[in-house]
């Protein structure tokens, strides 16, 4: 169970907390028994009160231990002080740091949003997160038309692939020099599935799980609407001998564009549900430059690491070593040259840092969020309710049964209420019909 608040903290809890900052029962008696200090007091301590009763009667060790206790009690809980009114948000320039106004003429020329960011804790996290499922949905929309889109480039890139007589593999240093492994890339596909099912179950117990679905689905469908324009301007030739890769052969009673267009999207369907996995049945060629697996395997890596505590490092470090076999897996399997995979991590991971990077240093409150709106336009909308780092929050197993008991009520209620308005204006209706057959019958008479 987590500890409460600093607000809420009875004379009890700042017993406790006393305690564990080493002071003895003498102070103790002074702030708890006699005076009732709580959580409040605590962080409204100032200079003053040291230097006043009780405080004063204190030895000069315990009185300055106190008040470097009671500053870093009051630093941790900024944003609280500033809700109560007894701090103030000071006004930042973040474009002139050594500059200082002199006047109102000078400041007024920044809007409120330019020179004031929301309250955030010391660490950078913010204390109110809404979920925003509409986005989350939106960004899942997103990431299912780009995954189409994609499936629909690689049908094409695969009719397109240079003959293999003509036009043998590359020279590439990597493949070079290993052998061909033909079990690599099974190997490398389950090993993106099993870190797929860590990410889901992450997502199953973190408290603002559809913030990381949106960042997800935003940041996955980016990543691959760009490898559809790399795929589709430059075709390379085929990586390995042993891929058999010829362009498909039509029947001829598709010969027409709609015939045509209808028999790709039938395969781009086939592409699409599979998930483009060869242990799906999914075998494509063409779609080198750069590696979808590598984009999966890497941003399903980047995503665990970040949005679990800290203090699993097995976790992680399993997680990177799965990131770099799978990735060993896809060059072993000669299914990638060198460089769509090397293209591929670091897209990823740069894309990845990025993002973060502008949403946990709160851009869209900076001077230049016009920019940023206009170059980042899915980063605007997507993280506009979000100023800070979002922190690793976890829900247990009967909260998240509550959560959808709740969710399940409120939807049943609604769905009653509903049903209720809807036989009330339908008996209002039927009245209604019988007054004007009743009064027509009266006006015939």
């Amino acid at each position: 169970m987590s500890d409460p608040p600093v607000m809420e903290w009875s004379v009890s809890d700042t017993e406790v907390w006393l305690r564990k900052e080493g002071f003895d029962d003498t102070v103790i008696k002074i702030l708890c028994h006699e005076n009732q200090l709580n959580g409040k007091c605590l962080l409204v301590l100032n200079e003053h009160d040291f230097a006043a009763e009780p405080l004063s009667s204190l030895t000069l060790r315990d009185r300055k231990c106190l008040y470097i206790a009671c500053k870093t009690l009051q630093r941790d809980n900024q944003n609280v002080l500033i809700d109560l009114g007894i701090l103030e948000i000071p006004n930042v320039n973040l474009y002139a740091p050594q500059q200082h106004f002199n006047n109102k003429h000078e400041c007024s020329e920044y809007s409120e949003s330019e020179r004031i960011s929301p309250p955030v804790s010391e660490d950078g996290r913010i204390p109110r997160l809404p979920p925003e499922k509409t986005k989350a949905f939106v960004s899942f929309c997103y990431v299912v038309g780009v995954t189409w889109i994609t499936a629909f480039v690689m049908v094409i890139v695969h009719d397109r692939v240079p003959d293999m007589k003509k036009y043998p593999p590359l020279p590439d240093i990597f493949l070079d020099n290993v052998p061909h492994i033909p079990w690599a890339f099974d190997m490398c596909e389950i090993t993106g599935t099993f870190l797929f099912s860590i990410w889901l179950a992450v997502l199953l117990f973190h408290r603002h799980r559809f913030i990381l679905m949106r960042r997800f689905f935003a940041l996955s469908g980016t990543v691959f609407l760009l490898r559809c324009v790399t795929m589709l301007i430059t075709s390379l030739s085929v990586p390995g001998a042993h891929l058999q890769c010829t362009p498909r052969n039509y029947p001829t009673q598709s010969s027409s564009l709609f015939g045509d267009l209808a028999t790709k999207l039938s395969q781009a369907y086939v592409i699409w549900r599979g998930a483009g996995m060869s242990i799906q049945g999914v075998r494509t060629c063409g779609d080198y430059m750069f590696s979808g697996h590598t984009v999966a395997l890497t941003m399903l890596n980047f995503f665990i690491t970040e949005y679990t505590p800290r203090h699993i490092y097995y976790l992680h470090t399993l997680s990177w070593m799965m990131n770099m076999f799978g990735i060993f897996f896809i060059l072993a399997a000669h299914e990638h040259y060198s460089i769509d995979v090397f293209v591929a991590f670091y897209i990823t991971s740069r894309l990845f840092l990025y993002y973060h990077t502008l949403s946990n240093n709160q851009a869209l409150m900076q001077r230049d969020s016009t920019r940023t709106k206009v170059w980042f336009p899915l980063f605007s909308y997507f993280e506009s309710s979000v100023d800070g780092i979002v922190p690793n929050e976890y829900e247990t197993p009967s909260e998240i049964v509550c959560s959808l008991v709740v969710f399940i009520k409120s939807k049943l209620s609604f769905l009653k209420d509903l049903l209720t308005v809807i036989t009330v204006r339908s008996s209002d209706s039927v009245n209604t019909n019988h007054v004007v057959d009743t009064v027509r019958e009266n006006k015939n008479k």
